[in-house]
């Protein structure tokens, strides 16, 4: 791909046409600007990871050129991936006291504190990394410090929403800062990147300030130990849980890591200040019942949660049973369905009682629904709108509903080079796109062999076959077979798929017993041989080889 002639273009390496993993990129005069840099959840279709990641290989390339990456918020989505990918990005980071502080903190567990030239910024800022001139908006979100970016150049300025929503009352930090958005319309916008995620959902986003009102309501009204689920990020939640908890004569602890770290983010960069610091999970073993709430982590149905784990009877501390109550106070991420229901199912089958956001009202959303979206473009009047963050039934909502407010929808996937220096946007060029697992700290190609193996295994299973032979290339005694998944130990199918396979390297070419690489191939052939065809399967099959 060209990059070194004069234009101005975007392009989303991930996040566009999914959700999750936002990482995108604009591109002026050669050089780069990278905006967000976060994580996925794969879902229940790729049972064989947890955690994705967009695959920076192509701005990887191009990094001598990168100026910068900017970070939006602090969600996972947006910020998750950046301690994993920084090093093949090394380039310096934008970002407000909040998503700072949450971000020194995965930096310092990856050993890159000291490496990474991350610049603090306050809301609203505005800084120039050129050829790109760049200002922060404050939005509301359900996180602290969310920002819009404005990327002034000199083809024009594009406004990068980020997430968003239009909420009076968020409780934590400012309203969105309309002034902002209705002097950026006065002034001309080329084109609108935008959220997509609520596109699909009419009226608007509603008040955090509404669900505070409702918890404190319905803690009042629970007997018994009260759990309450939410996304750790969402710092005006987590105070409104407190705040119920405490009208209602109960202590709060936190259960879950990354609860933990997140109260201390926020406690850090003054938030919480007038909430009592929380209890630690062994505290709450001590307090009765009736007088605990506890705010737990595992709200998407994560199988090493706090609340999975729970569920399953295997947390160290903490249990729940008949007489307790577990609220969700936070929505599905497409994707997680079953996961969610799996561990609701198990809590039931416990005696908990689960509440939703389908009985109560103990959730809004963080994202701006169409009404919401409407007022936006009416105030910034962009002549080009380029829905993100979102999947296609998303993104194709938005693309509708932007038409009607008289701006050019441009639908793109990953990967797309959204060119808009020309008299008309366009799409010019495509780069290579991809998926990375996050595998323990590990980061693995999708399509690599690894990720490959595990998925064959999950369909097929797997048989190992050991083998010992003499100086002279005999066999001696019987091969041994393990076939976990498929066979159990004392199943006559195993021995006489080992006495088959004992047949099988038997017969073996004298000039291949003595070659080790062909001896390992042959080995593996005759193992799969003595399977045949009676398991119905094609599992992945390895052969260990001993010489005495």
């Amino acid at each position: 791909m060209d990059v070194t002639h004069g234009d101005l273009a975007f392009l989303p390496l991930g996040g566009t046409g999914e959700i999750g993993m936002n990482l995108n990129l604009y591109r002026c005069d050669g050089a780069w600007l990278a905006v967000d840099c976060g994580i996925g959840f794969s879902g229940n279709d790729m049972p064989e990871v947890e955690i994705l990641l967009p695959d920076p290989g192509f701005i990887a390339e191009q990094s001598r050129d990168l100026v910068g990456l900017v970070i939006t918020h602090a969600h996972e989505d947006h910020i998750g991936a950046v301690a994993h990918l920084w090093p093949r990005l090394a380039c310096p980071i934008y970002a407000t006291r909040f998503a700072a502080t949450v971000l020194r903190r995965k930096l310092g567990e990856a050993g890159l504190l000291g490496r990474v030239d991350l610049h603090v910024l306050d809301s609203g800022a505005s800084f120039e990394l050129p050829p790109f001139s760049l200002r922060f908006i404050a939005v509301t979100h359900s996180v602290p410090e969310a920002q819009a970016l404005v990327v002034r150049t000199r083809y024009g300025t594009v406004l990068h929403t980020g997430d968003w929503k239009l909420d009076p009352n968020p409780l934590v930090g400012p309203p969105t800062d309309l002034a902002a958005f209705e002097e950026l319309g006065r002034e001309g916008v080329l084109a609108m990147v935008c959220d997509s995620t609520n596109a699909m959902v009419e009226g608007e986003a509603g008040s955090e300030g509404d669900v505070r009102r409702s918890l404190a309501s319905l803690v009042a009204g629970i007997s018994g130990r009260i759990a309450v689920t939410c996304f750790a990020s969402n710092v005006a939640r987590i105070e409104s849980i407190a705040k119920a908890a405490e009208a209602s004569g109960r202590s709060v602890a936190v259960v879950g890591r990354s609860l933990r770290n997140l109260e201390a983010a926020a406690r850090d960069c003054g938030y919480l200040a007038d909430v009592p610091l929380f209890l630690s999970e062994q505290d709450a073993e001590h307090v009765p019942d009736d007088n605990l709430l506890m705010i737990i982590t595992g709200s998407q149905g994560e199988p090493r949660s706090a609340l999975s784990r729970i569920a399953a009877d295997t947390h160290p501390n903490i249990s729940l049973g008949e007489g307790d109550t577990v609220v969700y106070s936070s929505r599905m991420i497409p994707g997680n369905e079953r996961a969610i229901m799996s561990v609701q199912d198990s809590l039931v089958r416990r005696g908990v009682r689960v509440l939703t956001d389908e009985d109560h009202m103990v959730h809004v959303s963080g994202h701006a629904a169409r009404d919401d979206l409407r007022r936006l473009y009416e105030m910034v009047k962009p002549r080009y709108a380029v829905p993100v963050h979102g999947e296609w039934r998303h993104l194709a909502a938005h693309a509708a509903l932007a038409r009607e407010e008289g701006a050019e929808p441009i639908l793109l996937e990953d990967g797309d080079v959204l060119s808009l220096s020309s008299n008309r946007a366009e799409v010019t060029d495509s780069v290579p796109v991809g998926k990375l697992a996050l595998d323990g700290n590990r980061l693995l190609p999708m399509e690599g062999g690894v990720l490959a193996a595990r998925r064959k295994m999950l369909a097929g299973g797997m048989v190992l076959g050991s083998i010992v032979l003499d100086g002279a290339g005999r066999l001696l005694g019987t091969p041994q077979v393990s076939a976990p998944g498929l066979l159990e130990p004392g199943d006559p199918e195993t021995a006489r798929v080992s006495q088959a396979f004992a047949l099988n390297v038997a017969e073996l070419p004298t000039q291949t017993v003595f070659d080790e690489p062909l001896l390992r191939e042959a080995a593996k052939s005759a193992l799969r041989r003595a399977l045949g065809r009676k398991l119905q399967k094609r599992p992945v099959v390895d052969v260990h080889l001993i010489r005495v």
